[in-house]
This record gives structure tokens, C-alpha cells and sequence, in this order.
């Protein structure tokens, strides 16, 4: 089995000045990213030296090669789900514009509406959440998930992840996790979420 390593990304400078979200935070959120790249590595070599005993031990309460699994999906969501948060921060905030905006208007009614709804989501999340293109049903929504691996949804693309784990915002906010998400809104890139849209509906 060929062994396809994760590299961590670099983000854009402007995610270590944001308004109420401090360069701290920042700081040791990215070490976490950091330590999904390193786990997730770390998990496939693991897959590599399964043998043969391993893979007849295969068995759904326990088995190394489940645990392996289960464990490369958290890892890889928490790359990916963090990549996608870390990719649209870092902006000016304010409201989105051209075809994005027009969907959130048809699905949502209007932003302040998607906006309520959202941070609405982000308050009963215990890990993320994300607004994302259902290509079946054809709109945006707002999917809730409790753990790295809570998604895919089945037919659902992600464009914008809001990460509501404690960790995103307990140095700068504690406990109130409301703040945290305003400060979330006031720091979005909406050009860069607008490309992820437009790269799913063209």
C-alpha cells in the first residue's frame, strides 16, 4: 500500500491580526491542525504494516485495522475541516456578494436570516459546522456535526466551516461562544468562500 502523506498548508498572514479572534488562539489552533497532519501521516504508515493476521482479526467491536480506519477518518477531517476554516478567515467581514449572495437570498430569504441561522447552528454544534452546496437538493444549508469525521453528508460540498470546538475560542471568549462566532462573521474572507462556491456550481 503506497503511504500518501499529508503536508500542513500556510495560510494567509492575515489570520494572526483578526479582529477579536487573538494571534494566541491562532497560534495554538494551527498547532492542532498541525498535530492531524502529523497523526494522520502517522496512522497510514500504521496501515502499511498491517499483515495477515491483522486482517483476519478484522472484527467490528475491535480490531486494529478498524481502529485505524475510524481514527485516519478523524484525523483527515480534522486537515480538512480546518483548511477550509483557516482558507476564509482572515478578511473584512461585511456581507457576501454576486452569485453568492443571490443563493442565500433563495435558500435563506435574506443574509441576516443565513447569518441568525448560522450562528443559531454554531451554539447547538459540539464540533462544526458548515454551510454547504446540497448538489441533489440544489441550495445551500447549514449541516451541524459533532466531531471531526461527522462529515460528508451525502451529496453536500462544504464552502465555509465554522469550527465550534472550545478550542477555536475559550482563551479569547471562555464560555461564551456567541462572541466568538460575531468575531467569526467580522473576520470572513466572503471572496474566498465565494471561489469554493463557485468552484461546486460553476
Amino acid at each position: 500500500m503506497e503511504i500518501k502523506k499529508a503536508e500542513a498548508k500556510v495560510f494567509s498572514e492575515t489570520i494572526f491580526s483578526m479582529l477579536g479572534i487573538s494571534k494566541k488562539t491562532v497560534e495554538e489552533h494551527l498547532k492542532l491542525y498541525q498535530g492531524y497532519v502529523n497523526k494522520y501521516n502517522e496512522i497510514q504508515e500504521g496501515l502499511v504494516l498491517l499483515n495477515d493476521d491483522d486482517y483476519g482479526k478484522a472484527n467490528q467491536s475491535y480490531s486494529k485495522i478498524r481502529e485505524l480506519k475510524v481514527e485516519l477518518s478523524f484525523a483527515w477531517g480534522g486537515i480538512v475541516n480546518h483548511e477550509i476554516y483557516f482558507g476564509h478567515l482572515g478578511g473584512k467581514g461585511g456581507e457576501p456578494t454576486g452569485s453568492l449572495l443571490e443563493q442565500i437570498k433563495k435558500d435563506f430569504g435574506n443574509f441576516d436570516v443565513y447569518k441568525k441561522e448560522m450562528k443559531a447552528t454554531g451554539l447547538a454544534a459540539r464540533g462544526w459546522v458548515w454551510t454547504a452546496w446540497n448538489y441533489r437538493e440544489k441550495r445551500l444549508f447549514n449541516y451541524l456535526g459533532d466531531a471531526q469525521n461527522s462529515f460528508p453528508v451525502w451529496y453536500a460540498k462544504p464552502i465555509l466551516a465554522l469550527d465550534t470546538y472550545e478550542h477555536a475560542y475559550f482563551i479569547d471568549y471562555g464560555a461564551a461562544r456567541g462572541g466568538y462566532i460575531d468575531a467569526f462573521f467580522a473576520n470572513m474572507d466572503w471572496e474566498k468562500v465565494e471561489e469554493n462556491f463557485k468552484s461546486i456550481v460553476g
